[in-house]
């Protein structure tokens, strides 16, 4: 059934879909999102270290849904080339790389150390305008958010609303065990850097081994979020910016 844009805000069709989906599985509520929204849906993936999970759910639904990837030239050279292997075994056909705007990074950017002085900033033009751009050709996106992580995220809905955009967040419910499991039964590959310790992966300069969750993200810092996930004005850097 695709989305009537005319029959319902989209606050409205989150809290419908959000009432109706808060203790599906993970496969359910794709398929769901998948049959309202066609191929005005999105996945956005960080291909870190819980990736491998939601991108092999997805393509069982369908491999042609469009997954948006932010290859922000600050990335581990081990998260590009596994973003190729998992694209390949998965059948993913629509991955697109996003990348920031040449007059972003030439203005703002031009000698790539931003992140010494405004790690905001720097996941600005390097992850929030690109997703913003990219995200203009579609009306909902799912991205792999689970309550485990912490923070912000431990109240997370299962489908919501944003900037006029309906997000699904499948994996909300699942617990790290739930996910530890899923990668056993179907023996997805692990990310390379988790066996040197890295539990969560961004970008290098502000990415370090941690034992748990996200806190290796930002480390020392109050950021927790790279801003993706932050409502905002049109042009407005977010105070805040983590893991999709």
């Amino acid at each position: 059934m695709a989305y009537d844009q005319t029959s319902a805000t989209a606050p409205g069709l989150a809290a419908r879909l959000d009432t109706e989906l808060r203790e599906a599985h993970p496969s359910t509520i794709l398929r769901t999102a998948h049959e309202h929204f066609g191929d005005k849906l999105a996945l956005v993936s960080s291909f870190g270290a819980e990736s491998a999970v939601l991108l092999h759910l997805a393509s069982r639904v369908s491999p042609a849904i469009p997954v948006l990837f932010l290859d922000t030239g600050m990335l581990f050279g081990q998260t590009l080339d596994y973003r190729k292997n998992l694209a390949a075994r998965f059948g993913l056909t629509d991955v697109r790389d996003l990348r920031p705007a040449f007059a972003d990074l030439a203005t703002q950017d031009p000698n790539s150390d931003l992140w010494r002085t405004s790690v905001d900033g720097c996941c600005h033009i390097r992850k929030v305008l690109p997703l913003d751009r990219a995200l203009g050709g579609f009306d909902a996106w799912i991205t792999g958010r689970k309550r485990f992580h912490g923070g912000d995220r431990l109240s997370l809905p299962v489908v919501e609303e944003a900037d006029g955009k309906i997000k699904f967040n499948p994996l909300a419910n699942w617990s790290k065990g739930e996910l530890d499991a899923y990668v056993a039964e179907h023996d997805l590959p692990a990310h390379p850097l988790v066996a040197q310790g890295y539990a969560s992966i961004g970008c290098w300069p502000c990415t370090q081994p941690s034992e748990d969750g996200r806190s290796g993200r930002w480390a020392g810092q109050e950021k927790t979020e790279c801003g993706i996930h932050v409502a905002r004005a049109p042009g407005v850097a977010p105070n805040v910016g983590g893991d999709i």
